[in-house]
């Protein structure tokens, strides 16, 4: 009778053991943060001032590492895939302005800096920002035009300036922008027509013929015009105006009188002394 054979337990040799755990450790290291997502947060940091401390973890070492996979350390970012999905920093005292090297975070899909005190111009750079879906910069401080460069973010789904100091007109260029649901540049300084394509535009549900963007979306800007708002009035004239234009009006018959008394006295004395009229005169008179 043969033996049963004896299995003897595999013995794995110990350096696949040490490779493990070298590959464990490496896993586990924090990867380091895209260099282009890595100067956008750096410049945006320096561009802000943090009087509340709401960015406080946001130091020059935490930007080497700012995203590790979809996790993110820094207050306000979120990330996907090790790239800087979404900067959310509304309501945290922020000021300063906005750094053009935000548009380094070619990834972003979010920008939300609402309710701070940020001034400044809104950087045409943002352009390039290409996967921009959100965009809100509302109740800041903000000067100057709307970019018309915006319109190259075809992506984007909300646009909302509302409550700061822009000046200049909508851009017609904005209306381009296919997959705008979202508008709001309600209560800044801005001026001029409102673009035909924002304000005849409808929207999924809403009723043929419907604005989208209806009159909220534009109000507390004293100089814009055309629908959904009223049309263009014609502005009042001051007292001192009227006042004006009467005695502007008066001086200038007074003048047209005047040259054309001297024209016809000039006229006249022209033909009193015309050579043989005296003779025509004289011929024509009775004899006494």
């Amino acid at each position: 009778m043969s033996r049963p054979t004896q299995r003897h337990p595999v013995h794995l040799p110990a350096v696949s053991f040490a490779a493990f755990h070298l590959l464990f450790f490496l896993l586990s290291l924090p990867s380091a943060a895209d260099p282009d997502d890595e100067r956008c947060l750096s410049s945006l940091y320096q561009s802000l001032s943090d009087p509340s401390g709401g960015l406080r973890n946001w130091t020059k070492a935490s930007f080497s590492v700012s995203c590790e996979g979809f996790i993110s350390r820094l207050q306000g970012v979120t990330c996907n895939n090790g790239r800087v999905y979404k900067l959310s920093l509304q309501g945290l005292s922020l000021a300063g302005t906005i750094p053009l090297e935000l548009s380094n975070c070619t990834n972003l899909q979010s920008l939300d800096l609402s309710s701070n005190t940020i001034s400044g111009a809104i950087p045409p750079e943002l352009s390039g920002l290409l996967n921009l879906a959100v965009l809100n910069l509302s109740e800041n401080r903000l000067t100057g035009d709307i970019p018309r460069e915006l319109a190259s973010c075809a992506y984007l789904n909300v646009i909302d300036l509302h409550g700061n100091q822009l000046t200049g007109p909508i851009p017609d260029e904005i209306g381009l922008l296919v997959r705008l649901s979202t508008f709001d540049v309600s209560y800044n300084r801005l001026s001029g027509p409102i673009p035909v394509l924002l304000a005849n535009r409808t929207g999924g549900g809403a009723t043929a013929g419907m604005a989208r963007f209806n009159a909220s979306s534009f109000v507390g800007n004293k100089d814009l015009y055309g629908y959904p708002l009223p049309p263009l009035r014609a502005h009042e004239l001051s007292v001192l105006a009227i006042v004006g234009i009467g005695l502007g009006s008066g001086l200038l018959s007074l003048l047209l009188s005047f040259s054309a008394v001297c024209l016809w006295l000039r006229a006249t004395d022209r033909t009193a002394t015309m050579p043989g009229e005296e003779g025509k005169i004289s011929h024509l008179m009775p004899d006494y």
